[in-house]
């Protein structure tokens, strides 16, 4: 599976959410929305209002870590990724309908502390899995090493799933990441708050080349 860096972006302005994209879209394919909704997690980001007309020249994914999800996607047209929890409350034929209808792609999510096991009932729906690795909410968090056998199980069970990790993603941290199993590596602090984000994903990806 390919290696991709993809930026996470949790702001709550449109403002800063446009800025942050056109910082980064020069350097990498895709670039990953936060949506908090202050029920799900306790922090609350951007609304629908400021999802529309994004820039181009990048591909986007939505990480909706808020209930009842199937809402929220409907509002977002286009062949985009769309990653919703598990452990929200929601009505999974409804945002398989939804998705369906507005052209995009499905994936799931799982929380540090949630058993793979809990992938079961979406496994033929899904070809793309999310493993946090802090628990949602807040970026700038110590990634939890111990997800990793988490990973590992996921890419035993299912090889040819595109697995994501998201959370604590830094120069230290990748590597575990990419031999555990992940393709898909999320980073927000670890280039953000770089002085030269070029200089910093670049930085990300060859330490992510070097352990796969």
């Amino acid at each position: 599976m390919q290696l991709e860096l993809i930026p996470a972006i949790l702001v709550k302005t449109r403002e800063d959410l446009v800025e942050r994209i056109e910082l980064v879209k020069k350097y990498v394919k895709t670039v990953q929305i936060d949506i908090m909704d202050n029920e799900f997690v306790p922090n609350k980001t951007i609304g629908l209002e400021s999802l529309r007309d994004l820039p181009k020249g990048v591909q986007y994914e939505f990480h909706w870590m808020v209930h009842n999800p199937e809402f929220w996607i409907k509002q977002i047209k286009g062949n985009h990724l769309h990653i919703v929890h598990i452990e929200a409350e929601m009505n999974w034929e409804n945002v398989k309908l939804v998705v369906r209808e507005n052209g995009g792609r499905l994936g799931i999510a799982l929380n540090p502390e949630t058993s793979v096991n809990y992938i079961f009932p979406y496994e033929k729906d899904v070809k793309y899995v999310l493993a946090m690795t802090v628990r949602p909410g807040f970026d700038g968090q110590s990634y939890i090493k111990e997800v990793e056998k988490k990973i590992e199980k996921i890419k035993l069970r299912y090889p040819e799933f595109d697995i994501e990790v998201d959370g604590g993603i830094n120069i230290e941290t990748i590597g575990g990441a990419v031999k555990a199993g992940a393709n898909k590596l999320v980073a927000a602090s670890a280039i953000f708050s770089k002085p030269d984000i070029g200089k910093a994903i670049t930085e990300l990806k060859k330490a992510a080349e070097a352990s796969s």
